[in-house]
C-alpha cells in the first residue's frame, strides 16, 4: 500500500458586517490551523463579527501532486487551499475540502469551485516541502533541434535553384 501522508487541520471562517445596500456581511477565511476535533462551532460572536471552526478536514499528501506541492512551497507565500461552499438558499460558507497543491487547486478553480487561501504556517510548509522533494522529479526538457539541423534546409535550397 502507498503512504499518503495526512494532517488533519481546521479551518476558521469569520463574517463581518458590511454597511452596503448590496450586502449586510461578509464571509472570509481567517487561518487554517492543526485540527482541534468536534464538531462546528462558534469561536466569537459579537453584534459585528461571527467566528466559526470546522475541524477534521485532511490535507493529504499524494506523489502524483508532487509538483503542485513543489510549486506551491516554492512561492514567496506558501498557501493552504480551501474550497467553500455555500447552500443555494444562502446561508454560511461550509470547508469541504482542502488542499497543499497549486495544481489541484486550479483544477477546482477551473472546475467552477470557490478557492480561498491562505498562508501556511513555517512547519506545514517544511512538511510539505520535505515530500516534495523526495517525490517530484521534474520532466525532461525535450530539446527542438533548429530546422538548419534536420536537412531539409538543404532540400529546400537545392528545391529553389
Amino acid at each position: 500500500m502507498i503512504e499518503r501522508p495526512t494532517r488533519m487541520l481546521a479551518v476558521i471562517l469569520e463574517r463581518t458586517e458590511l454597511h452596503s445596500r448590496w450586502a449586510n456581511h461578509r464571509w472570509e477565511l481567517r487561518a487554517v490551523v492543526p485540527d482541534v476535533g468536534g464538531e462546528p462551532r462558534t469561536l466569537l460572536e459579537t453584534p459585528s463579527v461571527l467566528q466559526r471552526i470546522y475541524p477534521g478536514l485532511e490535507a493529504t499528501l499524494f506523489v502524483d501532486e508532487a509538483e503542485g506541492y513543489h510549486l506551491n512551497v516554492t512561492t514567496a507565500e506558501p498557501s493552504v487551499f480551501v474550497a467553500l461552499r455555500t447552500p443555494e438558499e444562502g446561508g454560511e460558507p461550509r470547508p469541504f475540502q482542502l488542499t497543499l497543491s497549486y495544481n489541484e487547486a486550479a483544477r477546482w478553480m477551473d472546475g467552477g469551485e470557490t478557492v480561498e487561501r491562505i498562508p501556511m504556517w513555517q512547519e506545514l510548509a517544511e512538511w510539505v516541502a520535505a515530500f516534495a522533494e523526495l517525490h517530484y522529479r521534474p520532466e525532461p526538457k525535450k530539446r527542438q533541434r533548429p530546422r538548419s539541423f534536420d536537412g531539409q534546409g538543404e532540400l529546400r535550397e537545392k528545391k529553389l535553384t
